[in-house]
């Protein structure tokens, strides 16, 4: 793979969004929100929500989730950089692999981009062995191509999995009432 550096900008990149604390809802759409704010950035598209269990560490509060689409004049690293800011600024903590978390921002592909470099591999390598991911990135690009793996759907079998779309107002307690 090479660098992950990127000579054409602007660039078409998609954003996994994920919490499961403080009312996730309003997390990812408030991520979003911070997302589009960000500097030469323009928010394309934005999935509905989706209510999903916990993988990996299962004990902990499901999460909601969701993919964006943005145009960008950041380059990968400093999309990375601004992505990792805005979890700081949410309250991130990295107590663990898979622990809770207030909110989750992933870089999924950007460009056609395949590459590795420290901390960043492009496209992430493991977005096509999620449906938590899949699901939301296919509804807002059907016929998205994972760089050097093809198209996406074909990564989401038939089976089911498990994803229930939520309103922009869900909560946690109002699932319980």
């Amino acid at each position: 793979m090479t660098s992950c550096t990127l000579t054409s900008l602007p660039a078409s990149a998609f954003v996994a969004l994920g919490s499961n604390l403080a009312n996730p809802a309003e997390q990812v759409l408030h991520a979003v929100k911070a997302i589009a704010a960000l500097p030469d950035t323009r928010l394309l598209a934005r999935s509905a929500l989706y209510l999903n269990a916990p993988v990996g560490y299962a004990d902990q509060p499901d999460f909601i989730n969701a993919v964006a689409q943005i145009e960008t004049g950041l380059s990968p690293h400093d999309l990375l950089a601004a992505l990792l800011e805005i979890e700081h600024q949410f309250g991130r903590e990295r107590s663990f692999r898979n622990a809770p978390r207030v909110i989750d921002l992933d870089v999924l592909i950007y460009a056609d981009l395949q590459c590795h470099d420290t901390g960043l591999t492009l496209p992430h390598p493991r977005m096509h062995e999620r449906a938590f991911v899949l699901v939301p990135l296919l509804e807002i690009a059907p016929q998205v191509i994972i760089p050097g793996r093809g198209l996406a759907a074909n990564y989401l079998t038939g089976a089911p999995h498990g994803l229930q779309p939520v309103s922009d107002t869900w909560s946690a307690h109002s699932a319980q009432t």
